[in-house]
């Protein structure tokens, strides 16, 4: 075996720097705020920081809607401040992802002012316009994720521009060359700056059928689902032409050494695996969200980890999703009492696990008065959209005011229960979610069979899912009961030898009898 390479071996943390830590008394977190807070995330036991947009931007859907894709949006600082957190990662060993958002700018960005003022621009084709149709209306039926047509006329050129999100988020036509080469050279910049790798933003999307035909309906739409799921998206997502697109940017990757790639895909399995490529020239981690929506029990998750497992290329490395800033946190998913257990699930699956700011310590969906929401979506599709405010809230690091967040009113409301669920609260006591997690990143560092070894299936007969990962000769049980019932193991015959050497807070470690008896909503670890 070749020695596993850093974003193999390691633990990728979501950094949201709007709500992470904030160093200038503004509200809001910034770029000196990570760098100040980076030794909580070496203890913490991450490799890898990602941080979602920092680029300029007009905010209207929070950095998402880039307007300069080689610069740092003055709320969060400078390229200097940018260059003193990379050095300051870098010297304790923490890589460093950014967010790349290929698929479409800011309608601010100097590139769609230039090719929105004349259908001669130079750079009118670096976008999607049409024409409208027969009727006046736009060229076809596609659908925004935030609510209604994809397609916003532009008075000036008398032509429509294709926004699959906000009407402020023209979408960057892949097809031209001229586009596809600035794109790359800013991938280039970022590279050249030390940047260890991107998460790609809704990558799937980023070209579309050539003829732009209608959607066909979704037979399965029902009233209160949102109107991004009226049509399936059989020409506007997932065309043949990505593997190209994304091949190009590998080539971009490869020309540095041990850089990443990592793709938003939300697509069912068959299809999420084909962005590993055919030969190696796709992205290196196709974003695997499923535990997302997975049903919270042993059958249905075991028969997904498998037919994950068995989906996987040859030379692909799997990873894995509990949480992110778009999705509902995890301990309001699964519930408070079973987070913990969910968090052993997402650090002993084969894989690289990609971990959500806040999850480490339990927090759930925090709800957002109404005079407070700010999420694009969520004002545009009040009763259908989920608010992505509610797991974006800032980062509560203490008991102080404002939770050490800040020394102003945060920009989004704390949760609820800052006083006593923050990082200070929990960095000492020994039954916290926090220390939890901790111990179990520990764990991952000095048992290869957890970081780097092969998963094999064990049981996931009623409400227990246990599984083996092994490496050499080391084996490793996880045994998770999914349920607020006492359960029992009964242990493989290799197993019996093995000591337990972690268990999810307020349960006791010492095991008897066999089989192995599993109190409510408990998971153990032997080895």
């Amino acid at each position: 075996m070749t020695e596993p390479l850093w974003w193999q071996k390691g633990v990728i943390y979501q950094v949201y720097p709007r709500s992470f830590n904030d160093s200038n008394g503004d509200g809001i977190g910034d770029l000196a705020g990570v760098t100040a807070r980076l030794d909580y995330l070496v203890d913490l036991g991450i490799d890898a920081v990602w941080l979602s947009p920092i680029f300029p931007s007009p905010m209207a859907d929070f950095g998402y809607d880039v307007a300069d894709y080689c610069g740092i949006d003055p709320r969060f600082g400078t390229l200097a401040d940018f260059d003193a957190l990379r050095d300051a990662a870098h010297a304790r060993g923490l890589k460093l992802l950014l967010d790349f958002v290929p698929n479409h700018s800011s309608s601010e960005h100097p590139w769609f002012l230039e090719s929105r003022g004349s259908r001669a621009s130079r750079k009118r084709d670096w976008y999607i316009w049409r024409d409208a149709a027969a009727d006046g209306g736009p060229p076809n039926n596609w659908q925004s994720f935030f609510g209604g047509s994809a397609w916003q006329w532009d008075e000036t050129s008398g032509q429509y521009y294709l926004h699959q999100f906000l009407k402020e988020q023209p979408e960057l036509n892949w097809r031209n060359p001229d586009l596809r080469a600035a794109m790359l050279d800013a991938m280039r910049f970022w590279f050249e700056r030390g940047v260890d790798g991107f998460r790609i933003d809704v990558l799937w999307l980023a070209i579309k059928h050539p003829d732009f035909p209608d959607n066909p309906a979704n037979p399965e739409w029902r009233a209160g689902m949102q109107d991004i799921d009226r049509l399936l998206p059989v020409h506007s997502a997932d065309q043949p032409e990505m593997a190209e697109i994304i091949a190009a940017m590998r080539e971009v990757a490869d020309g540095y050494p041990e850089r990443v790639l990592i793709g938003e895909i939300y697509l069912p399995i068959p299809r999420l695996v084909a962005y590993y490529g055919e030969t190696g020239n796709g992205v290196h981690l196709p974003f695997n969200f499923h535990l997302l929506d997975a049903r919270w029990d042993a059958a249905a998750l075991a028969r997904l980890i498998a037919d994950y497992e068995g989906a996987l290329p040859a030379d692909g490395w799997p990873n894995w999703v509990l949480g992110n800033h778009d999705k509902p946190r995890v301990a309001s998913r699964v519930g408070p009492d079973q987070a913990p257990v969910a968090m052993m699930l997402l650090l002993t699956l084969r894989g690289t696990p990609t971990l959500y700011q806040g999850d480490e310590l339990g927090i759930a969906n925090v709800q957002i008065p109404p005079d407070r929401v700010r999420d694009p979506q969520a004002l545009r599709e009040p009763d259908t959209a989920f608010n992505r405010d509610e797991v974006r809230t800032p980062m509560p690091w203490d008991a102080s005011a404002h939770a050490g967040f800040s020394t102003v009113e945060p920009w989004l409301p704390l949760n609820p229960d800052w006083a006593t669920r923050n990082v200070m609260a929990q960095r000492d006591d020994p039954d916290s979610m926090l220390s939890f997690t901790r111990t179990l990143l520990q764990l991952r560092r000095t048992h290869p069979a957890l970081s780097v070894g092969s998963w094999h299936a064990v049981s996931s007969d009623g409400a227990v899912l246990a599984y083996e990962r092994r490496h050499g000769e080391e084996r490793v049980l996880v045994a998770l009961n999914l349920s607020d019932s006492p359960q029992t193991l009964a242990l493989p015959d290799w197993a019996a030898a093995l000591a337990p050497v972690l268990t999810t807070p307020g349960h006791d470690l010492r095991v008897e009898g066999t089989p192995l008896p599993l109190a409510p909503n408990q998971g153990i670890l032997l080895a």
